[in-house]
This record gives C-alpha cells, structure tokens and sequence, in this order.
C-alpha cells in the first residue's frame, strides 16, 4: 500500500513538474527532446534608388541689335524771373509752453500658489529568469520565467500662479501755455517770366531686336539597384523537438584534414551533406562544432588552427542555408586527444590522424 502511494505521489509530482517547466505533453519512454526557439528569418530584397538626378544643361543664344535715331532734348525750355520782393506783418502766435501730462501710479501684481501631480517614471513589465533548484544536469530545465509588472512613479511639484497682474492709475496735470510774435507774408514775392526755348539733337542707339535665349540639353537621372534585408518572419516561438539521445553527446564527422590545412575536400562535404545537413533541414535544432588536431606542431598554432577548421565547416553550413545563429565552432587543438600520442609521443601517421577529426553534438537553444 505505501509502495503504491509513494509511485503516485512520484507520478503527479513528475507530472505538476513538466507542466510548471512546459514540456512535451506527451513524451515517450526512452526519447530524448530539445527546446526550440525559433528565429526571426529574414529574406533579401532589392530597391532601386536614384543616385544622381536627373539635371538640365543650358546654352545661351545670345541677343541681336538694330539702329535707330531719336529726336532728343539737349536743353529744356526755360524762364527768365524778374523778382519783386514780398511784404511782411507781424503777429503773435500761442503755443503750449509746457505739455500736460498723466503722472502714473503702479499697483503690483498679486501672486497665490497651486501644485499638479506628474507622472515621472511610465509603468513597465517584463520577463525575469530565475534558476530554481532541481536534479536536472541542464541549467535550461531548472529555469522559470516570471512575467513581472512595476507600477508608474509620480512626483507633486508646487507652483506660484498669477492672482492679478500689475496695473497702472494715471492723474493728468495741465499744460503750461505761452505766446510769441513772427513776421508773416502779407504780400507774396513775384517775378515776371521771359520764356528760354528749348534745344534738341538727332542721335543714334541701338535697340534689342532679338532678345537671348537659351537651348536646353536634359541629362537622365542614374539609378542604383541596392539590396537590404528585412525581417520577413518574427520569431521567439518555443517548440520541442524529438532528438536521437545520442545526438546530445558528442558524435564525430567522418571528414579528415591534411596537415596544417583547413580546407574542406569534395569529399569531406558529400558526407557534412549526408549527416549534419540532412539533420540542420529536418528538425530547427542548434548544433555545435568542435574541431580537434593531432599533437604535431606549435600548441597556439594548434588551437587557431581548430578553430578555422570548425569555422569552415560553419561557413559551409551556411552557405547551404543554414542560419549562422544555429551554429557554434568551437576549436580544442590538441586538448582532447583520442589516443597517447601527446607530445613527444613516436606515433604513426594513422594514429596522428585519428586525433585530427571533427564532432558534432545537438545543443539547446
């Protein structure tokens, strides 16, 4: 009876478990599963821009003259004045000795107070990742994400607000009159007029018969073909993907390098086809590559030399395709050999090369 109760409890607690994680509702004995977030796929597409635009050129046709005479005025008419002076009487005249005026009398504005609450900070909310205990070897199993709200923050300022403004009141003050005496026309002047006839002259110009223009050339506009990416499919979509167990664990690709040599043979790429790019089509797995060398050689140059190699086959993954977000190159040199043969170790040519592999495995994404 406790046996049974025990294997419950186990049961529901496994179950309570991979519904608070988000696992494979319906999983089978003995199959492995991966967690895949798909990714944001993108595509090329091509906008044709002006580069240069397209302008005028202008070429001037310039203006003609023609000849004519005029008839001119060389010297006005004119007269000949004879003056007779004017007569003058004197007479007083009042004026204002001193301008009135409106003396002024400030009253100063009045001031009260008021205050208004600001919003200083919006409301937010996000996702927090946080690891909770569990036996699971992968981190990524023992990880809840917690969707989190925090509210807006706010801030009371006081202000001084305006009761009535300043005012001005004006008391007027009486101009100062006065008088003085001139003397004014009683008879004007006069002149007695002689007429001066005027002179004239024929002269020559000349005048604008045509006026200029200008001849117009019109030069096309060049244009540019350019070619940008654009997100054509957002991702963050969480799938599981059933895996081959052994996929998890590192499993090598039976492709070999010549020494010191990066370069990936004919060959060598029938069988990435085969294997890794086969999988990397079929499920959206990440997949990591890790590239080792034989002890031969510089330990640095070693490990550069791994790492290119790794890189290689990524650059090819790609381009058959692949996202290069789903691959990982990883090169180890000479730091997990296979056999004895470290350095300093007499080995065979076979056994040299069985250290100089490439492996793969299958990692969360």
């Amino acid at each position: 009876m406790k046996t049974n109760l025990f294997l419950c409890l186990t049961f529901l607690l496994g179950l309570g478990f991979a519904q608070a994680q988000n696992l494979p509702s319906s999983p089978e004995p003995g199959k492995c599963y991966v967690k895949c977030i798909t990714k944001d796929e993108f595509k090329d597409v091509q906008e044709t821009i002006e580069v240069y635009p397209a302008y005028t050129t202008l070429e001037v046709v310039p203006a003609t003259y023609k000849t004519v005479e005029d008839r001119v005025l060389i010297k006005e008419a004119s007269k000949k004045l004879v003056y007779i002076p004017a007569v003058y009487e004197t007479v007083e005249v009042p004026y204002t000795k001193k301008e009135g005026r409106s003396d002024l009398n400030i009253i100063p504005a009045t001031f009260g107070t008021n205050s208004r609450t600001f919003e200083t900070y919006p409301a937010t909310s996000g996702w927090e990742y946080k690891e909770t205990a569990c036996d699971s070897p992968n981190k990524e199993d023992c990880m809840v994400a917690c969707f989190v709200g925090y509210p807006a923050q706010y801030r009371d300022v006081s202000f001084t607000t305006l009761a009535k403004d300043a005012t001005v009141s004006n008391t007027p003050v009486s101009e100062v009159p006065g008088t003085y005496t001139k003397q004014v026309v009683k008879t004007p002047a006069r002149m007695d007029q002689v007429d001066i006839p005027a002179q004239y002259a024929t002269i020559k110009r000349q005048v604008l018969a045509t006026s200029a223009t200008t001849r117009s050339n019109t030069i096309p506009a060049k244009s540019q073909t350019v070619t940008r990416t654009v997100l054509a499919k957002k991702g963050g979509i969480t799938t599981w993907e059933e895996v081959d167990c052994g996929l998890f664990e590192a499993n090598a690709l039976p492709i070999f390098y010549e020494t010191g040599s990066a370069r990936i043979t004919a060959a060598s790429k029938k069988i990435i086809d085969d294997n890794l790019l086969a999988l990397l089509n079929s499920k959206p797995v990440n997949v990591e590559i890790m590239s080792h060398t034989d002890s031969r050689g510089n330990d640095d140059f070693n490990m550069s030399l791994s790492q290119q190699r790794a890189n290689s086959v990524v650059n090819y993954l790609v381009s058959k395709g692949i996202s290069r977000s789903r691959l990982t190159a990883r090169g180890f040199g000479e730091s997990r050999l296979v056999n004895r043969c470290s350095n300093g170790v007499d080995c065979s040519a076979d056994q040299h090369q069985r250290n100089r592999r490439t492996e793969f495995r299958v990692i969360n994404n």
